[in-house]
């Protein structure tokens, strides 16, 4: 065993990729163990500390010799106490092969964050949230992410095990199918941000999809934190009545975004900030793979959560995230903001839910999007979202339905227009039922315009008239009993608009 202390933070090793500056640190070599028998070990074990303003990324080589069948990673680092108010250390850690660590390029192996101590990769294995295949001889990469560091620094030690041999053959990763067995044009129920054990959660597929099942879900997204490793462990857990669409929760330092139902396999870098101006590029690179850009959670109040990047590039935005919180309620009014000019350009971004579930007692399905899809297949639910035929609710319980006709019989659903003049009487219609004790909401481009209280059994129609001179938009909301005085009630459910004019 051999140890290298305090691996150098040199100004040669200071690189900017494009995106976030990046450290490279000094290079382990194995160049002595090139011959080792196999099933033969050789450890290295690398110490350093790492300064308060260290880059987002540090890099250290790992000069991997050929005839390798594993490599294997642990790393631990001190957590110091700090005064309150400042942040301790934490520190996230992945690694790229003999390809290199450029953005967006094929070096890609697999991303734990903070959520593993330790990892392998082997041909035919690895840890969860690594990709299986062979150990290649050349430079590897351990990637380290120093997401906060203490006035103390970070003190961190790194251990890198090889294990001779001749590499174990990859399998070919089964995919879930694109399609399951739907009803035809009807509401499909579906919870997009999801993470299992292949990231950060402590659910595997099947138990996921078990508790996607009772939640009255069709159709789910895999959405692991920055690694696409899980893709291939889907496939036993569809079925003809769950659709699985594959995805990623990309992680950056300035906000999280859902890239929903892309290829089988797309993998989507996420190693930079806003001020690098790379977001677009891989918006694009998401949409180029199938999918839609999400924006999750825009006014979270976690490190990194807060989103920075604008909307322009998104596809829907993630306004309901789990339990219904005041950030979800800032999300909500920041959305409806923007729904005044959608109704002069045409041009609108829908709004989803999506439970963020990882674990007990992290609800799968709640809250859930419902979306009115031709079938239950990839395109024509993803065909749904884009379109915003959808609204969200916290359970299989609850559904509703909006609708808003003109006097000439004219008529628009969620997500449509309804084609009037300015002056002509709109007669809007809301149907809900399993929302006992909520008030329902009319909210147009003026606020909120009508509120009718539910009936205990907690299904009701209400019907309001406008005209579009009066509304330009008109979207419904459930709420139920507020619990904070001069507060609306946390969500039951919400709309997509009708637009009108």
């Amino acid at each position: 065993m051999c140890t290298e202390d305090d691996a150098p933070l040199s100004r040669r090793g200071l690189f900017v990729t494009g995106a976030a500056a990046a450290l490279t640190l000094g290079g382990v070599s194995f160049a002595e163990a090139a011959d080792g028998a196999a099933g033969q070990t050789t450890t290295r074990v690398v110490d350093g500390t790492l300064p308060p303003g260290s880059p987002d990324f540090v890099y250290l080589p790992v000069e991997v010799p050929r005839g390798i069948a594993e490599i294997r990673v642990a790393y631990a680092y001190e957590k110091p106490e700090v005064p309150p108010g400042t942040q301790g250390n934490a520190l996230d850690i992945g690694v790229f092969d003999e390809r290199g660590t450029a953005l967006g390029g094929e070096g890609f192996r697999g991303w734990s964050g903070g959520a593993r101590s330790e990892f392998f990769i082997r041909g035919d294995e690895a840890t969860p949230g690594y990709v299986p295949g062979p150990i290649r001889a050349g430079t590897w990469y351990i990637a380290l992410g120093p997401y906060t560091v203490a006035p103390q620094g970070l003190a961190y030690t790194v251990t890198i095990t090889l294990t001779h041999g001749t590499p174990a053959p990859t399998p070919k990763p089964v995919y879930p199918a694109e399609r399951a067995k739907g009803r035809g044009r009807t509401w499909y129920r579906g919870d997009c941000h999801l993470h299992s054990w292949y990231s950060d959660g402590r659910r595997d597929p099947g138990e996921i999809a078990a508790l996607a099942r009772a939640a009255g879900l069709d159709f789910i997204n895999s959405s692991e934190h920055n690694t696409h490793a899980g893709h291939g462990a889907w496939a036993d857990a569809a079925g003809d009545d769950l659709l699985v669409l594959l995805g990623e929760e990309v992680t950056t330092r300035n906000g999280h975004v859902v890239a929903v139902g892309t290829d089988p396999g797309t993998f989507v870098d996420w190693r930079y900030r806003a001020r690098d101006d790379r977001f677009g590029h891989y918006a694009r690179h998401i949409r180029r793979a199938g999918g839609l850009v999400v924006p999750a959670h825009p006014h979270a109040t976690c490190l990194g959560c807060n989103w920075k990047f604008g909307f322009a590039e998104a596809d829907a935005i993630e306004v309901w995230n789990g339990p219904y919180t005041p950030d979800d309620e800032v999300s909500l009014m920041d959305w409806d903001g923007t729904l005044v000019a959608a109704a002069r350009s045409g041009r609108w971004t829908p709004a989803m839910g999506g439970s963020d579930a990882h674990r007990e007692p992290d609800a799968v399905g709640t809250p859930q999007t419902v979306v009115l899809a031709d079938d239950l297949t990839r395109d024509a639910i993803l065909d749904g979202l884009r379109a915003g035929r959808s609204y969200v609710a916290e359970s299989k319980d609850l559904s509703v339905s909006l609708g808003a006709t003109g006097g000439r019989g004219h008529h628009a659903d969620i997500g449509g227009r309804l084609r009037t003049r300015a002056d002509e009487p709109v007669t809007v219609r809301l149907d809900v039922r399993g929302a006992p004790g909520c008030t329902t909401r009319f909210i147009t481009d003026q606020g909120v315009l009508h509120t009718t209280v539910l009936p205990q059994s907690g299904a009701g129609t209400v019907e309001w008239r406008t005209t579009a001179a009066n509304a330009a938009y008109v979207r419904a909301e459930v709420r139920h009993v507020a619990v904070v005085p001069f507060f609306p009630g946390p969500l039951a459910a919400f709309t997509n608009p009708i637009f009108l004019g």
